[in-house]
């Protein structure tokens, strides 16, 4: 009579196995590993039972693997909520002048102010601007002391047609690697890689990880607003 009753158990389990596979959502995933491990238990040979470890193993690798999804569940969401509070916060500062460390210039025939931070004084300091035709470009700024370096660059006074320009500083004591370029913040979006991208006047489109400061709103931008509020 046992025998009978564990043939038919084990007769039966797999179909109930079965089954649970088929109708189980996703979102009971815990619940279908519970019902398949009772079945695996109760299939397994009465004169060699499996080992309870594997069991306990099975068990916590589901848990670990459920921990590791909602882990990252949660932070997905969580860059997703920095992002549209950046996304807001940056597009209230359309605009506004802000600064950005760059190696590239975007020319459109005015001119734009940059600067350099020089870590002591410098006697020759030169401005190179190499278009997309390999052609470079130099501007003289001439002797400087340490510190901070403003300079402007006057596309038409040199003669520059419009277009993308990478942009470097050679000075007494070599290159200078970092240029920043004081900018109009005309636009903010959302890339299609769900970053987010600032589009800054005289410079292009840039990363957000690129400002290194916010100068307000200029008079030019200040009129040009209260003139399209009156209008």
């Amino acid at each position: 009579m046992l025998t009978n009753n564990l043939n038919g158990a084990n007769n039966q389990a797999p179909g109930n196995a079965n089954t649970v596979i088929g109708q189980a959502p996703a979102s009971e995933t815990q619940d279908m590993f519970t019902k398949l491990l009772v079945a695996q238990i109760r299939n397994q040979d009465p004169l060699e039972p499996s080992d309870p470890s594997q069991f306990v193993n099975q068990l916590s690798q589901l848990s670990q693997t459920e921990a590791m999804q909602s882990l990252a569940k949660l932070n997905s969401t969580s860059a997703s909520v920095l992002e549209s509070i950046q996304t807001l916060a940056l597009g209230a500062q359309v605009g506004s002048d802000i600064t950005v460390n760059t190696t590239s210039v975007r020319l459109d025939g005015k001119a734009i102010k940059a600067s350099i931070t020089l870590p002591g004084a410098s006697a020759a300091n030169t401005v190179t601007l190499t278009g997309a035709d390999g052609v470079k470009h130099e501007v003289q700024l001439g002797s400087r002391g340490a510190g901070p370096q403003t300079f402007s660059i006057d596309p038409v006074a040199l003669g520059l047609a419009p277009g993308k320009y990478d942009i470097k500083v050679q000075t007494s004591a070599g290159a200078q690697g970092a240029i920043e370029v004081i900018g109009r913040l005309d636009s903010v979006r959302m890339s299609a890689g769900g970053g987010v991208v600032l589009k800054v006047a005289g410079v292009g489109d840039v990363a957000p990880s690129s400002v290194t400061g916010f100068n307000g709103k200029s008079g030019a931008s200040l009129a040009a607003a209260n003139s399209s509020t009156a209008n």
